[in-house]
């Protein structure tokens, strides 16, 4: 499923004192399996684009094509836009608002019209498919599981309507060094499987370790475009966009100052540790 953007703005309280542009003439492409970053300061209009493309803003100008659809347009059907695409909010545990975790987790599928069965098949998958055993939670409150837990139980709920595009905004926020990993690791397996990732995060080593293209976005206008090592490797822009480098970078960046060779196109941790590995064992063999 593709995202084409054309010419996107958006003006928060418009014809009022408070009257600000958040998004600016956005235009963007998302092609069908790609994991994309979306990154960019506070206030830089991140979450009111989503927000768009999504179907949760309206009164926008320009144009959102989902798979060619506008569904901006009244005659657009409208179960078909959430059946496509999945949002998981920042802190998505605050979604949770059901008796057990089966009853949320289904709540989708119920309202999107599917038959009892395959609500049941559907509500299994998701919650094994996000690492939760179904017979352990089912019929636990929401409410009593972990933080890790929860946040696991929410996405479940997005992805038993087998969303095409799933929509992440600060997916990792408040979680642990593990939590993050294991969340992150659902998320690219989901990938894997072709669906089209889009992740808002102010976490630089996330965006730089799993997606393949990144939107930079300042004052509601895209600043940059790019890969990861394309966006990673012009630190004087990213600095004028107030945004910093991922540990793995900035370690790079250290070591290349100091006379150490390390290659620019790493900015991944299992990269760094391959090569210096590499570069370890042919010291020891030089010896």
């Amino acid at each position: 499923m593709s995202i084409i953007v054309e010419n996107l703005s958006y003006t928060y309280m418009e014809g009022t004192p408070f009257e600000h542009l958040a998004v600016d003439d956005i235009s963007l492409e998302i092609k069908d399996g790609e994991f994309v970053g979306i990154i960019g300061h506070t206030g830089s209009g991140k979450s009111t684009l989503i927000q768009i493309i999504s179907g949760l803003l309206k009164g926008y100008k320009g144009n959102v094509l989902i798979n060619g659809v506008d569904y901006s347009d009244k005659k657009a059907d409208k179960k078909a836009l959430r059946r496509t695409l999945g949002v998981v909010f920042q802190y998505p545990e605050y979604q949770l608002f059901e008796e057990t975790v089966e009853k949320d987790v289904a709540y989708g599928p119920k309202k999107l019209g599917f038959s009892e069965e395959e609500t049941a098949l559907r509500v299994r998958n998701a919650i094994e498919l996000v690492g939760l055993d179904y017979e352990e939670v089912k019929d636990k409150s929401p409410f009593a599981l972990s933080g890790g837990q929860k946040r696991k139980a929410a996405i479940a709920g997005v992805l038993s309507m087998d969303p095409d595009i799933l929509i992440l905004d600060e997916p990792i926020a408040g979680l642990d060094p593990a939590g993050r990993e294991s969340f992150m690791e659902i998320i690219k397996d989901l990938n894997t499987t072709g669906k089209t990732i889009i992740m808002i995060s102010h976490n630089m080593d996330n965006i730089a370790e799993y997606t393949e293209k990144i939107f930079v976005l300042k004052n509601g206008r895209i600043f940059m475009e790019g890969s990861p090592v394309q966006i990673f490797n012009d630190y004087e822009k990213l600095l004028e966009a107030d945004l910093d480098l991922p540990d793995v970078v900035r370690f790079c960046r250290f070591a290349r100052e100091n006379g150490v060779e390390i290659p620019k196109d790493i900015i991944r941790y299992k990269d760094l540790l391959s090569y210096l590995g590499e570069k370890l064992g042919r010291m020891k063999h030089d010896i």
